[in-house]
């Protein structure tokens, strides 16, 4: 399942990205590429993060 939200992650990413791009070059609004980007970094990198955690005993 983690490899499964990578995959897709990944091209999501990069798309976010080139919308960032088309932004700062004025044809595309930043006010929803910019949190685009973020969203897609945060859950592409959140199941990487949440393996194997101590739990206590």
């Amino acid at each position: 399942m983690n490899r499964l939200k990578l995959l897709i992650g990944i091209p999501f990413i990069i798309i976010s990205f080139y919308f960032l791009l088309l932004s700062i070059m004025k044809v595309f609004p930043i006010w929803i590429s910019a949190p685009l980007l973020f969203i897609s970094i945060v859950l592409t990198l959140s199941p990487l993060s949440s393996q194997k955690r101590f739990k206590g005993f």
